[in-house]
């Protein structure tokens, strides 16, 4: 440290800053440092600092899929704020598996992060004996419906799912279908199920036209359609619990040479990034990924600060995006 502190033209000090606490250095002082460091081949030895100070300044994220653009959002937001901070990411993922969570929990709980992000407020009781054991912040995000191990950000699936079903309902659709995600125990898909379907009650309309799939991509949209069709040939809407298969359902009708939305009108949750692009643009609810990260962060870092978060439970709410693919 000493040599790279002298060829950068700063005190040890001033190094061990740079590459603990970035933040509080310069940018034209760490770029120095960071040069200074790779020209001598210089790997700055974090263990002992983490020892002294028990801080790893690693947090752990947890999350059921990186298939999901939304979730990508949250890991890019939550990398970035605390990268600002000095801390370092560690990702795994679980593919909607209680079981499996609770494994990945184990496993980086062993590596002593100062945090914990988990995806929902669903877990296998050992996940939650586990944590609150640890004493490590823990962030739950993407829901709100709790009780929360520790704290939370997020947004309630069921009122978006409501919003969107009373949207469907009053453009004039009357055989309105939901095709459920294949992982219909997890409770947000719940919560989207039971939001969706309060609203066609209180507008007097059938409630029980839901398909089950068993695939997660643009197929689950075709055979989700193809059941709701089974069930209501007069079908004249679907609402779909992702974005992906509002995509496959749409796939499927320019197949069969449907108009949309003339024809069938189609909603999805999530507005990924293709939901604007696909003709004819799919109305869809859209949630902050990115907003969630960022939040997680400062909710860890203020804990680490040594206070409470003023607000421990967030929510960031939602928004309906209206395009082409409803009337």
């Amino acid at each position: 440290m000493a040599d790279v502190a002298r060829r950068a033209g700063v005190s040890p000090m001033t190094v061990s800053r740079a590459f603990k606490t970035p933040a509080t250095v310069s940018a034209a002082v760490r770029q120095r440092v960071e040069e200074a460091a790779a020209a001598l081949g210089y790997v700055p030895n974090l263990v002992a600092g983490n020892l002294a100070s028990s801080r790893s300044r690693m947090i752990a994220a947890v999350v059921p899929t990186l298939a999901n653009s939304n979730f990508l959002g949250t890991l890019k937001g939550l990398s970035d704020r605390l990268r600002q901070e000095g801390y370092q990411l560690l990702l795994t993922e679980t593919g909607y598996d209680p079981g499996e969570e609770a494994a990945a929990v184990a496993a980086v709980l062993g590596r002593r992060p100062d945090g914990i992000v988990l995806t929902g407020a669903q877990h296998h009781p050992s996940v939650t004996a586990m944590l609150r054991a640890a004493q490590v912040a823990v962030v739950e995000t993407w829901d709100l419906h709790g009780p929360f191990i520790d704290m939370a950000v997020g947004f309630s699936h069921r009122a978006a799912a409501l919003a969107l079903g009373r949207m469907v309902v009053g453009r004039g659709y009357r055989r309105v279908g939901y095709i459920d995600f294949p992982h219909a125990g997890v409770r947000r898909f719940q919560e989207r199920r039971r939001g969706v379907r309060a609203a066609l009650r209180e507008a007097g309309l059938d409630p029980g036209l839901v398909a089950g799939v068993a695939d997660e991509g643009y197929a689950g949209g075709r055979s989700g359609l193809d059941s709701l069709l089974s069930m209501a040939g007069d079908l004249d809407a679907v609402i779909c619990a992702t974005d992906v298969q509002a995509i496959g359902v749409l796939f499927e009708c320019a197949r069969r040479g449907w108009p949309v939305p003339d024809r069938l009108g189609v909603a999805g949750f999530g507005d990924y990034e293709i939901a604007a692009e696909v003709p004819p643009g799919l109305t869809s609810v859209r949630t902050n990924g990115r907003g969630i990260g960022v939040a997680a962060a400062e909710l860890i870092l203020r804990r680490q600060e040594g206070g409470m978060a003023a607000a421990p439970v967030l929510d960031l709410g939602f928004e309906i995006v209206s395009r082409g693919s409803l009337r």
